[in-house]
């Protein structure tokens, strides 16, 4: 088992910049694939980004590409994701995933753990 907490959203203005937390208890994160998901006011919760756990290789939806960075810290059990640049459309309850399967996984369904969320808003 799994439990995710994140932390570290708020409001801020456009242009700026937030970094989100997701801490695990439970069992270690490197065997796992963690991912971060969005959800705005009336629309489907969507992937951001995401660690491979197999290679650590990180990959994004395009719409935050250039702009948004997930790293993971396996000692400390955290992953984190650095959101820089940040647009209204940016604003959404952000969520925290783990999946134990390996592979570049996108989809809702592929994840097994899920954190409570974290609302960041951005200003115009």
């Amino acid at each position: 088992q799994v439990q995710l907490v994140e932390s570290g959203g708020g409001l801020v203005q456009a242009g700026g910049s937030l970094r989100l937390s997701c801490a695990a208890s439970g069992r270690s994160l490197s065997s796992y694939s963690m991912a971060w998901f969005r959800q705005a006011p009336g629309k489907e919760r969507e992937f951001v980004a995401a660690i491979n756990w197999s290679d650590g290789n990180t990959y994004y939806v395009d719409s935050v590409k250039g702009r948004f960075t997930m790293s993971r810290d396996n000692a400390k059990k955290a992953v984190y994701l650095q959101m820089n640049s940040l647009k209204p459309e940016d604003t959404a309850v952000y969520y925290c995933a783990a999946s134990a399967s390996a592979g570049y996984l996108r989809m809702r369904f592929e994840y097994d753990y899920w954190g409570q969320g974290t609302q960041v808003t951005v200003s115009s």
